[in-house]
């Protein structure tokens, strides 16, 4: 290779994924001493508008201060290159004499490296290096970033939950994800026991129905003397629409520039709150969403995530001696192994959560989900049980 490289970062920043950036770096520095490392400003858009910084006049020192630095430092975007976007990009790419672009991001990343490196006729590699706190990419076993947020979600119900002990009522938390329920049940990746909330999680998988969620609640209450939910801000109904498209007036909700839902930019957490007290009126209940803040949070930054982060980084520069390709995490019954897999086994595809990860007649955790989220995010706290 003639040693130069492009990294960008896209999508919404994660608490890891400047590990990414930094790994790529120090790998092409040791793998290709005299390589060039140009990191562009803004995701793709920084390539398109020749925005680029030069990743490897910085010392190792300066590199991992910005590696243990949570959100995107390059910056990020929201863009989703059509071919005549991509066309301008490969013009950039190519007058710098990029050999290899490497793009940090969800399957829509993935995308605009295929339609690049068919453009380029796959003569720059491009490289998709995974990132999503959705846990949503396909071929994945998880991503990098989602351990770190589900960290700060499993403590965030673990500690509500505590709180909904000493002073009983209901308690709902709207936890990101559009399409894929990973994050939103890692809120009982830390519970205490089969008493303890979340006592119902609800997901964009399963279909939710008002009446049923009504019931549900009381259920609980009568179980426990207190509800704790935890509910995925891309729940939707049986007909396919979104939960804040049947409780929010059409004209506050709020649309991306793709035409989607602003799921959490909408006052979704006022509607759920607002249907408690219409359909169980007296009760005490709290409803808050989340939002960004499980994403970067500096307190809840997981090792292994960042390590695995890194390793990722450093996996795209070795992969792209062999071409465009998107790098996986997988697992092998032990380890997380790195693999390098077609990018269009990745673009624009959504691995959702599969079903079993819930119990079949409860909206709980199965055993099989139990499991899966101690290998990811072990306990970290021993809590003692409230006497009330």
């Amino acid at each position: 290779m003639a040693e130069t490289f492009v990294i960008a970062q896209g999508g919404g920043p994660t608490a890891v994924i400047n590990q990414t950036v930094v790994g790529a770096v120090l790998e092409a520095r040791k793998l290709y001493p005299k390589a060039r490392v140009l990191g562009a400003l803004h995701g793709i858009r920084g390539v398109r508008d020749g925005n680029l910084v030069p990743l490897s006049e910085l010392s190792e020192t300066e590199l991992r201060a910005i590696a243990g630095t949570p959100s995107a430092a390059l910056g990020s975007t929201r863009d989703k290159p059509d071919e005549a976007y991509c066309a301008t990009v490969l013009k950039t790419l190519q007058h710098i004499g990029a050999d290899a672009f490497i793009y940090i991001g969800g399957n829509d990343t993935a995308g605009t490296q295929g339609i690049l490196s068919k453009a380029s006729a796959r003569q720059i590699a491009c490289i998709h290096a995974p990132k999503t706190i959705d846990n949503d990419l396909v071929l994945n076993d998880h991503t990098p970033g989602f351990i770190s947020a589900a960290e700060f979600v499993a403590g965030a119900f673990l500690s509500v939950d505590l709180d909904f002990h000493a002073l009983p009522g209901i308690y709902v938390g709207i936890v990101m994800g559009r399409h894929a329920g990973f994050l939103t049940a890692a809120s009982a990746a830390w519970s205490m026991d089969e008493e303890s909330g979340p006592h119902l999680i609800y997901v964009p998988e399963r279909a939710f129905d008002r009446q049923h969620f009504i019931d549900d609640v009381k259920s609980a209450m009568s179980r426990h003397g207190r509800c704790v939910v935890a509910m995925s801000e891309g729940v939707s109904g049986a007909d396919g629409r979104s939960l804040v498209e049947t409780l929010v007036p059409a004209e506050k909700l709020e649309r991306d520039q793709h035409g989607n839902v602003k799921l959490s930019g909408t006052d979704l957490g006022a509607a759920v709150e607002r249907m408690l007290a219409e359909d169980l009126p007296g009760k005490r209940a709290r409803v808050d969403t989340f939002g960004y803040l499980p994403r970067g949070n500096i307190a809840t930054l997981n090792e292994v995530d960042a390590r695995e982060a890194f390793a990722a980084g450093a996996a795209a520069v070795r992969f792209a001696e062999q071409g465009s390709t998107s790098v996986a995490l997988q697992f092998d019954g032990s380890k997380t192994i790195f693999r390098n897999v077609p990018l269009d086994q990745v673009a624009g595809k959504t691995q959702h959560m599969p079903d079993s990860i819930l119990d079949p007649d409860q909206n709980r955790l199965s055993a099989e989900g139990v499991k899966y989220f101690e290998r990811l995010v072990p306990r970290r706290y021993q809590v003692a049980k409230p006497f009330v």
